[in-house]
């Protein structure tokens, strides 16, 4: 069984400049965000902040340009999420487009729905959710019933989705949907396909669900006979699971699954630089975010070689979620002395204790991570 591998890779020549680039725009265009946005980092939704961030090229950065995309390296890209979430800046309005959604349509997607959807994600006009979650099937991904069967011209939906991040605000959803009745559950992984939604449809309704800071980042989905056509089927009909579990490799190693809490410690600093017993914490804190750097931007680069590295992207997202959830945040709440912390640190620190709960469940548990790595090494 062959092990797991990170590979040491550093952006770019090109990355100095175009950091400069990324700097000199985020501090203009987040001269008014409070740290609830910072705070909420890539959950918050901000579609002029996203349709700016078109504008400048920086969505489908690595896409081809027969489709409007950049035809840049996916290290480039990595400078741009990089800088973004440093400062906590609202990306989930382009964040699942550009991050999977693109490039699943670009890579199994007819050339009808490459022409339909890529500029549109690219422009920044395009916003996706994910349809993966089910409320009964817990972290069992393929114990999922929610079923699409055929009917004169596609398919007919029904069944429900939960935990949709941004759904209420987004366009399209890319679900994930059974298509075959599998009475042996041995073979539950089988008979799943992959479809476009139209959130907009008749007969789909989307029920806001408050997290612990009152905002409604998630959603559950209700699908009463809801319309497909059979244009929006994405790939084959029956491989949707290989092809979710493909995708999933983009969603678990990119640089937010363990900065997504970094604008905390950027927002402390100056004040941590004023407590003596602060030096040697802050440095645990960043050579342990520099160790999980260079294993996401080994993901990175495997990624743009064409290679599947779901295992080490599990790793990432496993490790990176201890970090960002409790790590960083619980080391600053011990070191901060509360009568000399400005309201603003004090006021994200809050947030983000309460937001971090969900950080562990985005992508996959701990459990089913740690369940993909034990197999990879062997051990079960």
């Amino acid at each position: 069984m062959a092990g797991l591998r990170f590979d040491l890779r550093d952006t770019p020549p090109e990355a100095p400049a175009l950091r400069a680039e990324l700097r000199a725009f985020l501090a203009e265009a987040g001269r008014d965000w409070t740290p609830m946005v910072r705070a909420y980092s890539w959950m918050g939704f901000d579609r002029e902040f996203t349709r700016e961030v078109g504008r400048r090229g920086w969505i489908g950065m690595t896409w081809p340009a027969a489709h409007g995309g950049g035809e840049r390296t996916a290290m480039e890209r990595y400078v741009v999420l990089e800088e973004m979430l440093a400062v906590g800046a609202p990306v989930a309005a382009h964040w699942i487009g550009d991050r999977q959604s693109g490039p699943l349509i670009l890579r199994l997607g007819t050339e009808e729905q490459r022409r339909e959807f890529i500029p549109r994600i690219i422009r920044g006009e395009c916003a996706f959710a994910i349809g993966l979650s089910e409320p009964d099937s817990g972290s069992d991904l393929a114990s999922l019933r929610t079923r699409a069967e055929r009917v004169p011209g596609g398919w007919r939906i029904n069944g429900r989705k939960v935990w949709t991040t941004n759904a209420h605000r987004c366009d399209f959803m890319i679900a994930l949907l059974r298509t075959e009745a599998q009475p042996d559950p041995k073979l539950k992984h089988q008979g799943l396909s992959q479809f476009l939604v139209d959130l907009r449809s008749s007969g789909l309704t989307i029920r806001p669900i408050l997290d612990l800071v009152g905002e409604e980042g998630f959603n559950e989905i209700t699908f009463d006979d809801v319309f497909v056509p059979d244009s929006m089927v994405v790939g084959e009909v029956g491989q949707g699971w290989k092809q979710a579990t493909a995708e999933l490799a983009f969603e678990r190693a990119g640089p937010e699954r363990y900065l997504s809490s970094l604008p905390l410690l950027t927002a402390a600093l100056d004040d941590l630089r004023a407590e003596s017993a602060a030096a040697e914490a802050v440095g645990r804190l960043l050579a342990r975010a520099g160790t999980l750097r260079q294993m996401s931007l080994a993901v990175a680069g495997m990624l743009q070689e064409g290679k599947a590295p779901e295992r080490e992207a599990a790793l990432v997202k496993d490790l990176g979620n201890d970090w960002e959830q409790i790590t960083l945040p619980e080391t600053i709440r011990d070191l901060l002395d509360p009568a000399r912390t400005p309201p603003q640190v004090t006021e994200m620190l809050g947030i983000i204790t309460m937001v971090a709960r969900s950080y562990s469940l985005r992508g996959g548990t701990r459990e089913i991570l740690r369940g993909i790595i034990a197999r990879q090494l062997g051990l079960r």
